[in-house]
Formats: C-alpha cells, sequence, structure tokens
C-alpha cells in the first residue's frame, strides 16, 4: 500500500519559515518525480514545484520562485520543500504527489499517481 505523509506545516507570520516533510512508502521512491501542490479553501488547486526523480533538475512556479526550494533524499524515501519568506497568499493545504516519470517537464500535473492527506500552512499578517 503506497503512503504519502506530509508533516512540517503550521501557523507563522509573514515573512516566516517553514520546513515540510513527505515521507513514502510501498513505493519505489526514486522512479517518480515528486511535486508539491497546495489548495486554498474556494481556490482551486495549484501547483508549486516538482523535483525529477534524480534531485538533479526542477520547477517551480513563478508564486514561489526564490522563496521555496525542492528537495529530495531518495535513500530516506524523503521529499521536503523549504519555505522562506512566506506571505498570507501562501496560506492552503499542501500536499506532495508522486508523478510516474522521470522528469517534471513531462509531470501530468492534474494527473498525480499517488498524494497524500496534506498540511495545512497558514500564514498571518
Amino acid at each position: 500500500q503506497v503512503q504519502l505523509v506530509e508533516s512540517g506545516g503550521g501557523s507563522v507570520q509573514a515573512g516566516g519559515s517553514l520546513r515540510l516533510s513527505c515521507t513514502a512508502s510501498g513505493l519505489r521512491f526514486g522512479d517518480y518525480a515528486m511535486g508539491w501542490f497546495r489548495q486554498a479553501p474556494g481556490k482551486e488547486r495549484e501547483r508549486v514545484s516538482c523535483i525529477s526523480w534524480k534531485g538533479d533538475s526542477s520547477y517551480d512556479e513563478d508564486s514561489v520562485k526564490g522563496r521555496f526550494t525542492i528537495s529530495r533524499d531518495n535513500a530516506k524515501n524523503t521529499l521536503y520543500l523549504q519555505m522562506n519568506s512566506l506571505k498570507p497568499d501562501d496560506t492552503a493545504m499542501y500536499h506532495c504527489a508522486a508523478y510516474l516519470t522521470r522528469s517534471c517537464y513531462s509531470v501530468d500535473w492534474s494527473n498525480p499517481s499517488y498524494w497524500g492527506q496534506g498540511t495545512q500552512v497558514t500564514v498571518s499578517s
């Protein structure tokens, strides 16, 4: 059974930082490009970042570029998202997702193979 479990969310003030983690089990983690997407109440799901299967390339949405950094540790089956300079607009449930492809450029963001239940991030002004 595949499980993706996110952690590290919380409440911070604008300008603060959080580090999200996603631990995977039940799948060959290194076979998947991994990503984060977020969804706020009343808003559409928004892609955030993606990292290739080896971790040698990544993609960030313009809204988070320069503030968020995605990384992975294939030996630990864990994905990370370092979030700095947080803004109230970053408030959302953050989900990690696995995509059965090697490169982020071939990811179908609307159709992940697996995704987790999410961790809540709340940024106050």
